[in-house]
């Protein structure tokens, strides 16, 4: 895994402040001679090209209200189910044991910048979740590059540093998502996986 690319990665995919564009150029000087430079540089031409707000106004848009993009993890994996909460709980209890857990800022701990922070303070631990979530890190992946939006090359680099190859298709996508998602039988004590 390349913190580099881990850590500029959970900066362009926050929620854009003034900070972050003040830092552009730093983000770029360091990403500059790695392999994941191409894959930042429309990201950065983006938030270049145009005001704070509507950067801002743009992130809301395709990441906050489309579930199409969303950049909470367990939400692919396990939607709106019970079953997510007790996700929730086990990622934050993998925060908790590292000793590493800090402020959350009002997000859920499966947001993939917290979980980008974390897997460059904690490369085993944060190594591990991206893997045990990399099934919606690539669904996420071909959902940005299907609708042509900048962030698509960051999930590139992102799925670049995990082990094994992305898949191609959907369909290979879904077969993995189909090894980890919960059947869930409502007034039942008991959640069956597939």
């Amino acid at each position: 895994m390349s913190p580099l690319t881990l850590q500029a990665a959970a900066l362009l995919l926050a929620y854009p402040e003034g900070d972050l564009i003040e830092r552009l150029d730093v983000i770029e000087t360091a990403l500059a001679g790695t392999i994941a430079a191409a894959r930042f540089a429309p990201v950065l031409a983006h938030l270049r090209s145009q005001p704070l707000r509507e950067a801002q106004s743009f992130h809301v848009q395709e990441f906050d209200l489309s579930r199409r993009h969303a950049l909470h993890l367990s939400y692919w994996t396990d939607g709106d189910t019970r079953r997510r909460g007790e996700v929730l709980a086990e990622i934050k209890g993998v925060y908790r044991d590292s000793g590493l857990l800090g402020d959350l800022m009002g997000e859920l701990p499966d947001y993939l910048p917290i979980m980008l922070e974390f897997a460059v303070a904690d490369p085993e631990r944060g190594q591990g979740l991206l893997q045990r979530f990399r099934a919606s890190l690539e669904l996420l992946r071909i959902g940005l590059a299907e609708d042509h939006l900048p962030h698509a090359g960051i999930l590139t680099a992102i799925c670049d540093c995990l082990p094994g190859e992305s898949p191609k298709s959907r369909a290979e996508v879904q077969a993995m998502v189909d090894q980890v998602a919960p059947l869930e039988f409502v007034g039942l004590n008991e959640v069956v996986r597939r």
